[in-house]
Formats: C-alpha cells, sequence, structure tokens
C-alpha cells in the first residue's frame, strides 16, 4: 500500500505512451525532449578528456567544483541577473530535478503553499507534494493569441500560508515567457507578502520572434529573495550529462548544501568538467538552435493548419519560447488512457485514408516530424 505522501501523485506514464507508438513513422512523437541540435562540440571534448583524470573521478567536493560554481555565477551575470559569489552561493546537483527537489525542501515546512502557474510542468506540482508542500495555481489565459498570467488570479492565490511563488520561464509546457509587467506583479507580490520566489530558469534563452532575456533577481529587492535551478540540459542541449544547480543568497545556500548532500550527494566530476566549458563559450550554439527550434515551430503549426487535431484544453496560443512540441501547438498533453486510444483511433482513420485513396478527404490525415523542417512532411 502507498504511503500518504504518494496519494495525490500520478505515476509517470509518459514511457507507455512511448513505448505504444514504438517507431511507427505515422506517429508524431511528442512525449520528450530530446533533441537532435547538438551540445557545444567543445563541452563534448572537455567532457571526454576528463575522463581518467583522479581529480575528477572522486567524492569530493560534495556541493561541486569550484570552478564549476565560478561560471554558473558568472553565466547569470552576464544574462543580467546580479552578481553571486559563486563558491559561497551555489550547489552544483545531479540535474535540475535534484535541484528543484533540494530547494522546496529548504523553503517550505509541510503544509505550506507554493503557487504555480496553471498550465505547468507536472514536475514542479509534484515535487511540491513531495516535500509535503500544497502546490496552488494562478491560470495563465489567451490573450490575443498568447499566453498571459491572470494578474488578479495571482493576487488572489496568495494566503496566509504562501511561502513560495515557484515559476518556470521559458514556461514548460505552455511556452508562456512573463513580460515585464508580468515580472514587475511577481516581484511586487513576494517583496509585500516576503515571499521566496523559486525561478527555474531552465528554458530561459530559448526565446523566438526577438525576445530577450529577463532576469527576475535583478529586479528591485529580488537578489535576495530569490532561488534560482538551472541546468545545462535545455539551452546547451546537454541532457545527459546530468548537472544542475541551485543558487541559494547568503545563508540560505548551508540548508541546500546539507539537503543535497543527503539527497543527491555529488554529480559526475568528468560532467561537471564539460558543463563549465560550455557556461564559460562566447557560443553555446544557442542562437543557431533557437533558429532551427522557431522554424521548426513555424513548419509545424504550417503543416497541422486545417488539419483536424484533438481539441485543446485551452484556445491555441503561440508558443513564445520553449521546445516542447506540445508549446509550439498550444495544446496541454492529455491523460494516459486518452493517449493510447487516440493513437489507436488515429491508425485506423490514417489506415482507412490510404485505402480510400486520395481523393479521400482524410487521406492527409498523418504527419511526421523527426526534427528537420526537411523532413517534417505529411504522410501521404
Amino acid at each position: 500500500m502507498s504511503v500518504r505522501r504518494l496519494a495525490s501523485i500520478p505515476g509517470f506514464n509518459i514511457d507507455r505512451v512511448a513505448a505504444a507508438a514504438g517507431n511507427d513513422p505515422q506517429v508524431l512523437r511528442m512525449e520528450n525532449l530530446d533533441t537532435d541540435v547538438p551540445p557545444p562540440s567543445a563541452a563534448m571534448e572537455a567532457t571526454r578528456a576528463a575522463i581518467g583524470e583522479d581529480e575528477a573521478n572522486s567524492w569530493l567536493p560534495f556541493t561541486g567544483r569550484d570552478d564549476l560554481k565560478e561560471a554558473v555565477a558568472a553565466f547569470i551575470q552576464r544574462r543580467g541577473g546580479p552578481r553571486y559569489e559563486g563558491r559561497r552561493e551555489v550547489v552544483i546537483t545531479c540535474g535540475e530535478g535534484d535541484a528543484m527537489l533540494d530547494a522546496l525542501f529548504c523553503l517550505t515546512d509541510p503544509g505550506d503553499e507554493v503557487i504555480l502557474s496553471d498550465p505547468t510542468y507536472a514536475g514542479m506540482a509534484n515535487r511540491v507534494r513531495l516535500v509535503g508542500a500544497v502546490p496552488t495555481f494562478a491560470p495563465l489565459r489567451v490573450v490575443d493569441g498568447e499566453w498571459r498570467l491572470d494578474l488578479r488570479a495571482m493576487h488572489a492565490s496568495v494566503t496566509d500560508r504562501t511561502r513560495v511563488v515557484f515559476i518556470n520561464n521559458a514556461s514548460f509546457p505552455s511556452g508562456w515567457v512573463a513580460s515585464e509587467e508580468e515580472w514587475d506583479v511577481i516581484a511586487s507580490i513576494c517583496r509585500e507578502r516576503n515571499l521566496w520566489l523559486l525561478y527555474w530558469g531552465g528554458f530561459e534563452g530559448v526565446l523566438y520572434d526577438g525576445r530577450t532575456i529577463q532576469h527576475p533577481a535583478a529586479l528591485r529587492g529580488m537578489r535576495d529573495r530569490t532561488v534560482i535551478v538551472g541546468s545545462p540540459t535545455l539551452e546547451q542541449r546537454m541532457i545527459a550529462w546530468r548537472i544542475g544547480w541551485v543558487v541559494a543568497p547568503g545563508d540560505l545556500v548551508n540548508d541546500v548544501s546539507r539537503v543535497h548532500i543527503y539527497n543527491g550527494l555529488v554529480p559526475s566530476g568528468f560532467n561537471q568538467v564539460g558543463t563549465r566549458v560550455a557556461l564559460e563559450l562566447e557560443d553555446d550554439g544557442l542562437a543557431a538552435a533557437n533558429a532551427e527550434w522557431q522554424r521548426r515551430r513555424d513548419e509545424t503549426l504550417r503543416q497541422l493548419d486545417g488539419l483536424p487535431t484533438v481539441k485543446p484544453l485551452h484556445p491555441a496560443a503561440r508558443a513564445e519560447g520553449g521546445r516542447h512540441p506540445d508549446a509550439w501547438l498550444g495544446r496541454c498533453c492529455c491523460r494516459t488512457a486518452r493517449s493510447l486510444r487516440l493513437q489507436q483511433r488515429a491508425r485506423r482513420a490514417a489506415e482507412a485514408a490510404r485505402r480510400a485513396g486520395p481523393a479521400c478527404p482524410g487521406h492527409r490525415s498523418g504527419a511526421r516530424l523527426n526534427e528537420t523542417v526537411e523532413t517534417a512532411r505529411l504522410i501521404q
């Protein structure tokens, strides 16, 4: 029998949907965040070179290499964030998931409330539940074809039990990118109600249509009440490195260090070396990657325009950032059972259309996206 802690946490069933899809070329794969845009070559070379070095094959230091901590602090500052003391205010973790959990353990007690956007990443909401806190939600609404935070509802979400506002930006899975006004409101709520901002900047630089990074920790009074979670997973495309970090201002870093030592212990020394190199590059390939991902977003929307699709839970909104296909389509993920049923129905419909031939209105009924515009084509 499961413990009460897990009562409101559903299973992670993406693997079931992926297994059902198999290698069928008629299935549009949208279940994960893999990409064929490669990591920086210098980071790969540095990681390979570190294998075999005694210094990189060590339990120490438990909270991460000092050179990587300094690189994280410099990376944030180059993007318009405040200055942090890398060796004193950064903890290196075993990926962004560990980092989120470490931070939530240090910012909340059981029963405290944490505000998230709706929709948001299930991994954020369920980590709130894992630490015994209570997620509450401020809705995103579609305004003029873009997601916008309902600022009135955001204010109304705050109670005497609220301790944290937990935001990822660009948001996954919606593709919402907070505007200057929205960040100002979030920051003012944190200042006025003495709340922490837990900011996951995983897609911070994956922005489309000329948008630029706005770092919330740089806003008035926010440096010392913002905890930053980051990683090279998404922007630098270093998925398998499983390196992350928590930037915790002042003495809070001592708590984060203590939690991480018992939660994740030490991340790979080899991969820390590669991550440091990636963060120090003048050109890590992100600008080119963004241009390609934006091109794919636009091509996906173009090819699906006019085709029958699953009715969205919200009106379609154009993603402003992030690189998840659900965000590109403005759709929200459906439950596992429904996903499996939809796969079966789509296969039957596609087979019937093929038998009927080109004259059938549903003949162009499938889509294939192999993560390049050149091969993103309708199956005839």
